[in-house]
């Protein structure tokens, strides 16, 4: 704040005899300069904005015990200032009486540069001196008022920079805070309802509170500089505020991954609805199918069908509902949790519809393997064979019965197969060689073989 630095030392010299003219000349010049930058120093402490701030303030704990023994040391540093004003006018009188000063003159202002004839007020509460006064020389003053000069620049400017600092930048961080509350409370975000409502809540009770504090007592909040002797050597301490921020930070983020999420709901509800709709109709089918099963295919073993998934519905409804209320932190694991389950679902409604349907697809294969080599025979000339066509009404009347024995079907497409094979192994020999074909009839002959 533009405070010059600690006053300049007086070197004085050590006791012995008169001084000299020249030399009281010299020492009148140096301390008359030292006056002129103590009072300048004074002046600059006193209009100093940080000393006006702690005169003006509330102050509480470290700060106000500090300040308390500064502002007394700042009222003695311009008795002092007085005292050290009288003690060199006297002396400026002395030298002026005459152009060539007497030895008389000369021991007396040797008395008053380098001797302890200045009588202070007792400092017992600063310095600890029980005595009522004491006596100084200028240069012990100058020391003296050296050290308490610094102690107290060091409170001022240090009270200074923590307020210069820290309120500005809790004050930006509430302005963010309020923001983010808004946002938060937009989008569900409450204390008692959320999570991060609730450390929104800390967070706002703990910068309100770090304001108050560093407002009253901001020594409490600086960090001396290692090694510095300085006056304001350091910086604030931002701890308590930097752990804030981190805080809302992380936040800001859950409140952005709950954006995220209520966007993203309605898309994954309907997907839901989606999954849990087929996996209900995929069931539906199974049930379905496993009447038209029984009703149609003997002797054969049908998986039961289990229900709708129920709990799933139920749980689909819970989502919609803290959809609704905007209950985000419980909505997003429960569509987690309610997407691998509903894919699982419409898995095991598929698997069963599969299992149940496993009687139909053999019928099928069966009615369509009797049908090709009804047709092969065809092509070979031999469809009015009485065997075959014996053979084939009886595996036709077993496939198109219900119910179907289809164990008992399977035999017998596999006897119209053979019939049909030994039908045709007497063309494999034929001398009027029909050779290609009957190679290929011949293939698909013997027990047990499948059309493909």
């Amino acid at each position: 704040m533009g405070v010059p630095g600690p006053f300049p030392g007086s070197t004085g010299t050590p006791e012995g005899p008169a001084m000299g003219r020249e030399e009281v000349d010299r020492a009148l010049a140096r301390l008359g300069a030292e006056h002129e930058a103590i009072e300048t120093s004074l002046l600059a402490l006193q209009d100093h904005a940080g000393r006006r701030l702690l005169e003006g303030a509330e102050l509480t704990g470290v700060t106000k015990d500090r300040w308390a023994t500064t502002e007394q040391a700042i009222s003695l540093l311009w008795s002092y200032f007085d005292a050290y004003t009288d003690a060199l006018q006297r002396a400026r009188e002395v030298r002026s009486r005459h152009r060539w000063s007497t030895p008389g003159e000369l021991a007396e202002l040797t008395e008053l540069l380098r001797g302890p004839g200045i009588t202070l007020p007792s400092t017992a509460t600063l310095t600890g001196t029980p005595l009522l006064s004491e006596q100084l020389s200028l240069e012990q003053l100058t020391d003296r008022m050296n050290r308490w000069y610094a102690e107290a620049l060091d409170v001022i400017v240090t009270a200074d920079a923590v307020w210069s600092a820290l309120p500005a930048r809790i004050d930006m961080l509430s302005a963010e805070l309020h923001r983010t509350r808004s946002l938060a409370h937009s989008v569900g975000v409450r204390p008692g309802e959320h999570p991060s409502g609730d450390d929104l809540e800390q967070i706002t009770a703990e910068l309100t509170a770090l304001r108050a504090e560093v407002v009253s007592d901001p020594l409490a909040f600086w960090k001396p500089a290692a090694g510095s002797s300085a006056p304001g050597g350091g910086s604030p301490d931002t701890v308590r505020y930097d752990r804030a921020a981190r805080a809302l930070d992380d936040v800001r983020r859950e409140i952005e991954a709950v954006l995220d999420v209520r966007q993203d709901a309605e898309r994954r509800l309907m997907r839901l609805r989606d999954v849990l709709s087929r996996a209900d109709r995929t069931l539906a089918e199974a049930r379905q199918a496993r009447g038209e099963v029984l009703a149609k295919i003997a002797a054969s073993e049908v998986p039961a069908v289990s229900g709708p998934p129920t709990a799933l519905h139920e749980q689909l409804v819970a989502a919609a509902d803290y959809r609704r209320r905007s209950q985000w932190h419980r909505l997003s694991p429960l569509l987690d949790s309610l997407e691998q389950r509903a894919d699982d679902e419409l898995l095991r409604a598929r698997e069963s519809l599969t299992a149940v349907t496993a009687p139909l697809a053999v019928r099928a294969e069966l009615r369509g393997r009797l049908d090709a080599y009804k047709a092969k025979v065809a092509r070979h000339g031999m469809a009015e064979d009485p065997l075959l066509v014996e053979r084939y009404d009886m595996a036709r009347r077993m496939l198109w019965s219900a119910p179907c024995d289809l164990r008992a079907a399977e035999q017998a497409v596999l006897r119209y197969q053979r019939a049909a094979a030994e039908a045709f192994a007497p063309r494999q020999q034929d001398p009027a060689g029909h050779g290609a074909a009957d190679r290929s009839t011949a293939d698909h002959g013997g027990e047990g073989e499948r059309y493909e």
